[in-house]
């Protein structure tokens, strides 16, 4: 794929004007870094350099280079590291790389519509083929992350009634160490079909306690958050769940989780927190106050009346969640109605 420039003020998400950096370079090479080993520190900066919505009479650009500078320098604030250290053990680095992600995709859509507004269709052309390259990419690794499908469970059971008609035939042709070998795929066939079948079911059939943009609270590391994505079952890697002690859970990983934002006054280290849904209770009204965390600006709209955040279109549809609206908003700008 040929690299290709689109530089300009274009308009923001949320209606206002944002400088934007050039990107859409030879091959990817954003992408990539942001899903290398090293995209804790360098996504951040790129995140952080683009983020420039004014917000609350502030400007955004000043907000977001003080959060960068607690998580990568401090500025002098002493957390009780003792009391951190249990809570930082469900710090996620692959939630925080699926969000940051998912603003990429939001700004290569914003990109194209420039291009299409000032007629630069080549350009346009271009940055949709980048585009639709991305989201087949984070199609394969979310099936891969979560490991199981309605697809992949039929497929399992299309690979189970193979593996019993060639048993069949093993045993009608008394060819036993062939049907010794099938009956053990079998047997394995038999249980990695019911394991797929079981998630499968969970993923349609679940329902989630909390909503997107809802502000909760950890009943054990007590800080504040806001969620920001959900699975119906733990989807992080062995390593994270043995390190999160998610066995130790009284539900264990069979279970709601979710993408959590931590407010940076409660931990400016922790930032994206992985959380189990029996772990999370709803927020006090008394707590429903200021919060500060760079990624709401471009992941939500503002606050409704209940002081929750508003979460945008596009986040909705990621995760098939229907709209939500607080006794007493107004509609909002994306179309959507009241669910």
């Amino acid at each position: 794929m040929q690299g290709i420039s689109v530089c300009d003020s274009v308009a923001s998400l949320h209606g206002t004007n944002c400088r934007l950096a050039c990107v859409a370079r030879n091959d990817l090479r954003l992408f990539s870094k942001i899903n290398s080993v090293s995209r804790g520190a360098y996504a951040w900066r790129w995140c952080a350099q683009k983020l420039h919505t004014r917000t609350r009479g502030r400007n955004m650009n000043t907000t977001v280079r003080t959060n960068a500078r607690w998580l990568f320098g401090g500025d002098g604030r002493n957390s009780d590291s003792n009391k951190n250290s249990a809570a930082r053990l469900e710090r996620s680095e692959s939630a925080n790389e699926d969000i940051l992600i998912f603003y990429f995709q939001l700004d290569l859509q914003t990109r194209i519509q420039y291009a299409l507004n000032i007629e630069l269709f080549d350009a346009a052309k271009q940055l949709r083929e980048k585009l639709a390259e991305i989201e087949t990419e984070i199609t394969r690794q979310r099936e891969a992350k979560r490991g199981s499908s309605k697809n992949e469970a039929q497929d399992k059971s299309l690979d189970l009634l193979r593996a019993r008609a060639d048993l069949q035939k093993a045993i009608e042709s008394e060819n036993y160490a062939l049907a010794a070998e099938l009956r053990d795929a079998v047997t394995k066939l038999e249980g990695d079909s019911l394991a797929l079948s079981a998630k499968a079911l969970a993923y349609q059939g679940v329902k989630y306690e909390f909503r997107l943009g809802q502000k909760v609270r950890h009943k054990v590391h007590g800080y504040r958050a806001v969620i920001c994505g959900m699975d119906p079952v733990c989807c992080e890697s062995k390593s994270w769940m043995e390190t999160a002690n998610v066995e130790k859970l009284s539900k264990g990983p069979n279970q709601p989780f979710y993408q959590v934002l931590v407010d940076v006054y409660a931990d400016p280290e922790l930032l994206v927190a992985y959380v189990a849904e029996e772990n999370l209770s709803e927020a006090e009204e008394s707590e429903k106050g200021r919060f500060e965390h760079p990624y709401t600006e471009f992941l939500f709209f503002g606050e409704d009346t209940a002081r929750d955040f508003i979460p945008i279109k596009q986040l909705r549809e990621k995760y098939d969640q229907p709209r939500y609206e607080a006794s007493g908003d107004e509609d909002d700008d994306d179309g959507s109605t009241k669910s």
